[in-house]
């Protein structure tokens, strides 16, 4: 893989300008690139995203960034100077999309919000993502991905039933779950516009993306409000992980057929007890059912986790082994449809990120390049805005790097 971006997939020829930073922007962006749009990213001179340096890094660059940056281009531009904005200001003239993360108006400051520019580029599709969303009174505050677990119920989902303590997820999943519902959004704000509907602000608070995205199955009692609140909200509450000898696996026996299987599977006998053969009499009949999963859990034990599959597989049971990322990229399902791609890139040496998950037939998505240097594209972006001949003085003058 190269790290010039090749722009081909269903997005190709859609121009983008990313002036967000960290995770929630970059990635959503990302997730652009994959799909063939031509992604101008604006950093500061000197330091840049502050994802660059944040977790593993090598020479400078970490891994979060190449991964939320790939197939981009960069300029390096500092938008605190009024040449710096002008030259941004040209950029969003031309631009389908923009993207920006920072708190509510912030953007408007720099001169770069949605009501300036669309009076130079009313069909751009605008899209501002912030903790809370433009309107509130959080609408101020500091938001980071943990606090918005907090907020929106990630926390108090992952707790253990029972009155737990609250659990966060270890990784930026508020951050990537707003990333994925700005990703949709835009493309459908681009997909109204081929319509003849013009250009329009996309507003997103990652308070509100977390919230949808959890309840759509883990607030029953919280949708339904005639509901008699003796099931927990979500009803992945009675997931548990079962130990192997080896290892660790999780079923997942949520039909009837699931729970006849794991059983046979697991050599535990009484799953046939019409008081919990169906799924209806095992909502009804805990204190029968209980025992049965106990057994099973107990059972598992002495298993390896080869033993399970073979046995889960023959009953065709939903399970899956838990794979540590390590374990994932040498797992035969994932080397079998190639779910990795590794590449020479000029800062970190070898790398290696998951392929876009779509698989667009007539349209291939696709790994664009890997994520740029700090300014990598610099020239090659004024010389497009027609500023050539500037390039040396913007540069003696700190505007670019």
């Amino acid at each position: 893989m190269t790290t010039t971006p090749q722009h081909t997939g269903p997005l190709s020829g859609v121009k983008v300008l990313d002036l967000s930073i960290a995770l929630t922007g970059p990635y959503a962006a990302a997730l652009l690139a994959d799909q063939g749009a031509d992604v101008v990213k604006i950093e500061r001179p000197g330091i840049g995203d502050i994802a660059r340096w944040v977790g593993v890094a090598v020479n400078g660059m970490s891994a979060f960034y190449l991964a939320c940056n790939r197939g981009k281009r960069c300029i390096a531009l500092d938008l605190s100077t009024a040449e710096g904005q002008e030259i941004a200001v040209q950029l969003a003239a031309d631009a389908d999309v923009i993207l920006q993360n920072f708190r509510p108006g912030v953007i408007d400051r720099l001169g770069l919000g949605y009501e300036a520019i669309r009076k130079i580029n009313p069909d751009v599709v605008y899209a501002s993502i912030s903790g809370y969303g433009p309107v509130g009174p959080y609408r101020d505050r500091s938001a980071y991905d943990t606090s918005i677990q907090a907020y929106a119920g990630f926390a108090a989902t992952q707790a253990e039933p029972g009155g737990g303590p609250p659990t966060f997820l270890r990784q930026n999943a508020a951050d990537k779950v707003s990333s994925l519902y700005a990703a949709q959004a835009i493309t459908a704000a681009l997909f109204a516009r081929a319509s003849g509907r013009g250009g329009q602000h996309l507003e997103l608070g990652m308070a509100d993306a977390c919230v949808s995205f959890l309840w759509a199955e883990a607030a029953g009692n919280e949708v339904l409000l005639d509901s008699d609140g003796t099931m927990p909200s979500s009803f992945n509450a009675g997931f548990s992980p079962m130990r192997f000898l080896d290892g660790w696996g999780i079923v997942v026996p949520t039909t009837d057929a699931d729970f006849a299987g794991m059983c046979k599977s697991l050599d535990v006998e009484g799953w046939d007890d019409p008081r919990i053969k169906t799924v209806g009499e095992r909502r009804k009949n805990r204190d029968v059912l209980e025992p049965i999963m106990d057994m099973c859990y107990a059972m598992a034990a002495n298993l390896t986790q080869a033993e399970a599959t073979e046995r889960f597989i023959r009953e065709r049971v939903a399970f899956a082994m838990v794979l540590t990322a390590a374990e994932m990229v040498d797992d035969p399902h994932a080397v079998a449809i190639g779910m990795f791609e590794e590449f020479d890139h000029p800062v970190v040496g070898r790398a290696r990120l998951p392929r876009h998950p779509t698989q667009f037939h007539e349209t291939p998505a696709s790994l664009a390049g890997g994520a740029p240097a700090l300014g990598q594209h610099t020239d090659e972006i004024l010389t497009e805005l027609g500023l050539s001949e500037r390039i040396a003085s913007l540069r003696d003058a700190a505007i670019v790097a």
